[in-house]
């Protein structure tokens, strides 16, 4: 009796000692490589359980469901602000991030997150105008009003994403990308049933390939999608559209009731090393957060003007923040009507 007893306490030891050594980890699809993941586990001892999300609507209503387990999350910048009105997040504690110090200020104190006190960017970009330039010429499409052309009947790939295509026809209309007003977001929606004949597809996933292999050669796209594609197909070129653009930033977060709050730090703080952040950027091809990680960055990367625009181009952009739930139910109202054919 006393051994089994015995036994179970070891067991019960082991199991609990093993708990400790994980870490819950949901994130953006392929935002963190394969060997990021297993480079981390090789320096700690530190068993991560990776799941992902392809849209910040899937991954906030898996937390609102069944948030306890999940320890650290990766949304974009607007769902910063309304998980923290779900009181889903908790408050940073900066002494546990000494690599914190290599973040691009720029990043920091942002309008989703005015004292940064929760969220730790990582990965950011814009969501400009891809052609490819065999079939169009830059001068054809300047801004995203010149989407409306009958000359583009049938043509355009848009992304697969509410408020990523609500915001190019808030611009076309001069309003902010992050505007509330049911008007405004109303006006937005009979401009997007204006471009639907112009509509070929609407695909976020696949982007890359479409344009790769020239099933769509006009359309939205992010930066980084290009700036990868260009590689495959050299005639894509991007455009920053002269009547303004959204950025995103995807950020980090620690949930309030995360089990493994320590384990979370470690991992922020790894992620936030220049030679992580710079390997993390190489691999998916986006631009980094982290200003000593850009540095390490290749001549090619760093200095390239689509990844990495200049001030005076991103005086043109928002970051997206959050329009509260009476407006974002409005814009996915629209967007199912807009699904449907108007």
């Amino acid at each position: 009796m006393r051994f089994f007893f015995g036994f179970f306490l070891t067991f019960w030891f082991l199991s609990g000692f093993a708990n400790e050594n994980i870490l819950n980890v949901y994130t953006w699809s392929e935002e963190i490589p394969e060997k990021i993941i297993k480079q981390f586990e090789k320096e700690t001892g530190i068993e991560i359980n990776y799941s992902s999300f392809d849209s910040n609507e899937i991954m906030f209503a898996k937390l609102r469901t069944n948030r306890k387990g999940y320890d650290v999350v990766e949304p974009s910048s607007y769902y910063i602000e309304r998980m923290q009105r779900q009181n889903m997040l908790q408050v940073l504690d900066k002494t546990q991030l000494p690599n914190y110090k290599n973040l691009d200020p720029f990043f920091l104190n942002q309008s989703y997150d005015p004292d940064s006190k929760y969220s730790v960017p990582f990965l950011w970009g814009v969501t400009g105008i891809v052609i490819n330039t065999d079939y169009y010429k830059p001068e054809d499409v300047k801004r995203w009003s010149d989407f409306l052309s009958p000359k583009f009947f049938n043509q355009l790939m848009l992304l697969d994403e509410a408020r990523g295509v609500f915001s190019p026809a808030l611009r076309m209309l001069g309003y902010s990308v992050n505007d509330t007003d049911p008007t405004h977001l109303q006006s937005a929606f009979h401009k997007l049933k204006q471009l639907l004949p112009n509509v070929r597809l609407f695909n976020s996933d696949a982007a890359v390939s479409i344009l790769i292999d020239e099933d769509a050669n006009i359309g939205m796209a992010w930066n980084g999608d290009i700036v990868k594609a260009v590689h495959e197909n050299p005639k894509l070129q991007f455009i920053f559209p002269e009547d303004g653009f959204e950025m995103w930033v995807d950020n980090f977060v620690i949930l309030k009731d995360a089990p493994h709050k320590k384990n979370a730090y470690r991992f922020l703080n790894f992620l936030l090393r220049p030679d992580i952040a710079m390997a993390v950027s190489l691999e998916v091809t986006y631009a980094t957060a982290n200003a000593e990680g850009r540095k390490l960055l290749p001549s090619k990367l760093k200095d390239n003007p689509i990844l990495y625009p200049s001030y005076a181009v991103l005086k043109k952009g928002e970051f997206q923040s959050d329009i509260g739930d009476d407006a974002a139910g409005l814009i996915e109202k629209y967007w199912e009507l807009l699904k449907m054919g108007g």
